[in-house]
């Protein structure tokens, strides 16, 4: 059965759209909340984060979550008011807290403050995290201009591969792929705490790699169509170039994914949320291959009313 995708790019454009306009009005709530888009993680803003996590073996220990008052009580006896609580874990016996630069001295104390209050945590589960406020902020404009690079970057490329359209639609993909993958980690950043750090800017890269090469997986077969098909209109033209790369636009996202949903579920604190960051940006990137970017350029070519152009011909081998 052939799957027109053309005759119905209203609604795949209405879908994406309410999609985007969604994350950044999430972000916008962000920003007036946490004074950032996402919650940012000490990556970018510095500070020390220390995890620990109670130890069950100890009889009951573990019967009850813990309780973050008490540890809050702790923070502000201790002058650290000011410091994030986060409860991990199913059954949230695993405490992560986000401090001002503390020295190793405050470090201990803290961890014995916390301990009385909430009772023994696991020595071998300790984590601590310090980073300084300049190393953050070189961090975040690293990754911004690195995300800055690889957009300019595509352009250059499809605007010689092909022409400066189909640059322009792919960006309109990525676009939509990374403003909903931010908006969708923005909410979760409100709802459950979780936090952007430079592992999460890594996911976007990622994200932009691999709709970037769906997307020209799927402009190739239209360019090839064009000058097979003279005859035939740019709405025919894409809706069959569509159908000839869905199975393999399908089948290259399943199998990427089926990995990263195993990293999600038994990778590891650490590689969660980078893995559902990948997960959800390549879903879109399927999606925006698929049905914004092939559908924009249809519907752009539509309204110049033009032709196979010399650079939509193949490169002679």
């Amino acid at each position: 059965m052939k799957f027109s995708i053309t005759k119905r790019r209203g609604l795949w454009w209405a879908i994406s759209g309410i999609a985007i306009l969604a994350s950044i009005a999430t972000m916008v709530f962000s920003f007036t909340s946490l004074n950032a888009p996402i919650r940012p993680g000490i990556d970018f803003i510095g500070g020390t984060r220390i995890q620990i996590a109670r130890d069950c073996s100890v009889a009951n220990n573990c019967d009850e979550p813990i309780n973050t008052a008490q540890v809050r009580a702790v923070l502000d006896e201790l002058e650290l008011g000011n410091s994030s609580i986060q409860l991990l874990g199913d059954n949230q016996q695993i405490l992560a807290v986000r401090t001002e630069n503390i020295d190793g001295d405050r470090r201990s104390e803290l961890l014995g403050s916390i301990s009385e209050a909430i009772g023994e945590f696991d020595s071998n589960t300790v984590q601590i995290d310090s980073v300084g406020p300049t190393i953050g902020e070189e961090l975040f404009v690293s990754g911004v201009l690195a995300l800055l690079v690889a957009f300019f970057g595509i352009i250059a490329y499809l605007s010689i591969r092909f022409q400066f359209d189909y640059a322009l639609f792919a960006i309109a993909a990525l676009f939509h792929d990374v403003t909903i993958t931010a908006g969708v980690f923005s909410l979760l950043g409100l709802i459950i705490g979780i936090e952007a750090d430079s592992l999460f800017l890594v996911a976007l890269l990622t994200i932009i790699g691999f709709s970037v090469n769906d997307t020209v997986v799927i402009y190739d077969r239209i360019r090839e169509n064009l000058v097979a098909n003279p005859d035939k209109t740019i709405n025919e033209v894409v809706d069959n170039a569509v159908n000839q790369t869905l199975g393999r636009s399908i089948n290259t996202t399943l199998t990427t994914l089926l990995p990263l949903l195993g990293i999600f579920l038994f990778g590891g604190q650490t590689l969660k949320f980078f893995a559902l960051a990948l997960i959800v940006g390549f879903i879109l990137g399927a999606y925006s291959s698929i049905f914004i970017a092939s559908t924009l350029l249809a519907s752009w070519r539509n309204g110049k009313g033009s032709k196979p152009a010399l650079s939509d011909l193949p490169a002679s081998e």
